[in-house]
């Protein structure tokens, strides 16, 4: 059974960080790519950065890169995405979402993806 259960989301102002986790269910963890999206009121949802737990190969969006590090803990099955510099257009529900059986592809499209968490809420205060 593939589970994701995000945790780490809150407010925070401007120039804060916040660390954002996703607990993931063995089997998904040791087979899948991993990614982190966002999704703000009217848009649509955007992929942020991705990264394969085997290798711990990353990719990311050109908007997030510099600010935003994807990284993991094997141990506990679980990715992490750090999120500095965070400005208010940040401000959105993030999730984690995992490609099962598939490694990364450069492009974190939301198609690729078949398997979703609930989802965090990041809001950003100028």
């Amino acid at each position: 059974q593939v589970q994701l259960v995000e945790s780490g989301g809150g407010s925070v102002q401007a120039g804060g960080s916040l660390r954002l986790s996703c607990a993931v269910s063995a089997y998904t963890y040791s087979k899948s790519c991993m990614g982190w999206f966002r999704q703000a009121p009217g848009k649509e949802r955007e992929g942020l950065a991705s990264l394969y737990p085997p290798y711990g190969g990353t990719y990311y969006a050109d908007s997030v890169k510099g600010r935003f590090t994807i990284s993991h803990d094997n141990a506990k099955n679980t990715v992490f995405l750090q999120m500095n510099s965070l400005k208010p257009e940040d401000t959105a529900m993030y999730y984690c979402a995992a490609r099962v059986l598939s490694t990364c592809r450069s492009r974190i499209s939301v198609a690729d993806y078949g398997y979703w968490g609930q989802g965090t809420q990041v809001t950003v205060s100028s």
